[in-house]
């Protein structure tokens, strides 16, 4: 074997971790231990310090990007989104209506349109809500369907994302 195989293979090797003893006493805060461990923790894979030959480090970079994963996981994300916003808007409805806000932008909007009759339909103003979220998540998810498909073909011509993976033991 010879010397450069032999340098890889030492640089990819974990030693042993050593055990590093809390720099808070114990009566201290927990944020303030919580503290004192990353700070070691980011002591022990330093790259300039000699206790960073516990840490393997590996570069990788990320071509491609499978486009029926991006469209299962979009769809789940925008659809969650519109879950939280039609709930948060019926949130926000019921207590307008409790505290007489609904009715008063009724009449409000009534003397505007010279309409004495003027009333909000909260079941049309749900299902219409829900439409147009559904509309606004299927154009969402196709716009990052074929951002992703952008992504494959641009990191083929000039090369993909590189990410720089840590592995502490």
């Amino acid at each position: 074997m010879d010397s450069a195989a032999a340098e890889t293979s030492q640089e990819t090797e974990a030693a042993p971790v050593e055990a590093v003893p809390p720099a808070v006493p114990p009566a201290a805060k927990p944020g303030a231990r919580r503290a004192a461990r990353r700070s070691a923790r980011s002591e022990r894979i330093a790259p300039n310090d000699q206790r960073g030959a516990d840490a393997r480090r590996s570069r990788v970079e990320m071509t491609r990007v499978d486009l029926w994963s991006v469209l299962k996981i979009t769809l789940c994300f925008y659809l969650a989104g519109l879950a939280i916003l039609i709930l948060a808007g019926l949130v926000v409805w019921l207590l307008l209506d409790a505290s007489g806000g609904i009715h008063k932008f009724e009449r409000f909007m009534g003397d505007i349109l010279s309409a004495k009759d003027f009333h909000l339909v909260a079941p049309q103003i749900l299902a219409g809500s829900v439409l147009v979220g559904l509309v606004l998540v299927a154009l969402m998810t196709i716009v990052t369907v074929i951002a992703a498909a952008l992504y494959n073909v641009f990191s083929d011509l000039i090369g993909g994302v590189e990410v720089t993976l840590v592995e502490a033991e």
